[in-house]
């Protein structure tokens, strides 16, 4: 009867895969044979990497960056022959410090941050049986270690005089825009408050508030692509010459979402704005205010004596970037596979 490998599996002891750095990866790597079976070693592989790659096959822009490359032998020796591994289960542990300073695991349209472990079992012959395991990491950002200005109203006025365009009157809008405070988390909500005075002779269709999300990839040092989304929109009505509106701390609801830039990663960024926007009835372009605002993991205290964080269940929902396998294409899924 020939050999027959029954599992080959990576375990971790955090079953939840998630991990912050500066934590511990450990676990063990779990083999069950049918035969005996000779071995020249089992090579682990534990990997982070930021990639970037847009653009068609002809011209594919591609950036690329390491955070984590750590190499170790579970099982052999180079100066010795293969070791003989009898039938049944063998569990080979390991464990190592994850480096501070990661950035988050994302998933993109034209780039990722992703990390795993790669189990390689040689043999003699030259048969190599391997297998991977993704792991998350989150690099959590506290709102109450930020700046103080984030947990203040966050105000945005502006003052636009209208042209006189074909039979068209002008006239002048003014608005203003006041965000309850510049740092949220998911699951909360952004409190919008507005004021508009339409003293011109152009009717404003409507007003609209939304939360956008915009990432940002960049290979050698330059923007290649560009996302942008809108996650929460408020939509009013019209605005008549000489009308006035007002929003009374309107809600936009934070979905789960990575946090705001991903800290320590230079090919990728994220950020997040609630932009207001006033529609006017004729050729006149729309007038948009932009607010940024800084999206975390921890939120802020309730008071000054309390000294705990709560992370909203809501960050770990699956429909969060974070994947939990590797991205299609790989750079090594081109190379010639072992003798």
């Amino acid at each position: 009867m020939p050999r027959k490998l029954l599992k080959f599996l990576i375990i971790f002891d955090n079953t939840s895969l998630l991990y912050f750095p500066g934590q511990f990866l450990s676990g063990r790597v779990l083999i069950e044979l049918q035969d005996e079976t000779p071995a020249l070693g089992l090579h682990f592989h534990v990997v982070g990497e930021g990639v970037v790659r847009a653009g068609g096959r002809q011209e594919r822009t591609y950036d690329k960056e390491n955070y984590i490359d750590f190499r170790m032998r579970l099982l052999g020796d180079v100066d010795q022959g293969p070791a003989i591994l009898s039938p049944g289960i063998h569990s080979f542990p390991f464990k190592l410090g994850l480096p501070v300073g990661l950035p988050s695991t994302f998933l993109g349209s034209f780039g990722w941050i992703q990390y795993f472990c790669t189990a390689a079992l040689r043999e003699p012959k030259g048969l190599t049986h391997k297998n991977h395991q993704v792991f998350i990491v989150m690099n959590p950002i506290d709102l109450n270690l930020e700046k103080p200005i984030l947990s203040q109203p966050f105000t945005c006025e502006v003052e636009h005089k209208l042209g006189v365009v074909a039979c068209v009157g002008g006239g002048q809008i003014k608005c203003r825009v006041i965000l309850d405070r510049g740092g949220y988390v998911p699951g909360e909500n952004i409190l919008v408050t507005a004021f508009i005075s339409n003293a011109s002779n152009v009717t404003i269709k409507r007003t609209k508030a939304s939360l956008t999300e915009t990432i940002e990839y960049l290979a050698r040092g330059k923007t290649v692509q560009t996302e942008k989304r809108a996650l929460a929109v408020l939509v009013r009505g019209k605005i008549r010459p000489g009308g006035k509106d007002e929003w009374h701390n309107d809600s936009l609801y934070v979905p789960p979402l990575p946090p705001t830039n991903l800290q320590g990663c230079h090919l990728i960024k994220i950020t997040y704005d609630v932009f207001f926007v006033i529609e006017p009835k004729s050729m006149e372009k729309e007038v948009k205010l932009q607010l940024p605002i800084v999206l975390a993991t921890y939120p802020f205290r309730n008071n000054a004596n309390d000294v705990s964080n709560t992370w909203p269940e809501s960050v770990l929902k699956p429909d969060t970037h974070y994947p939990s396998t590797l991205p299609i294409f790989r750079p090594w899924l081109h190379e010639k596979p072992d003798a």
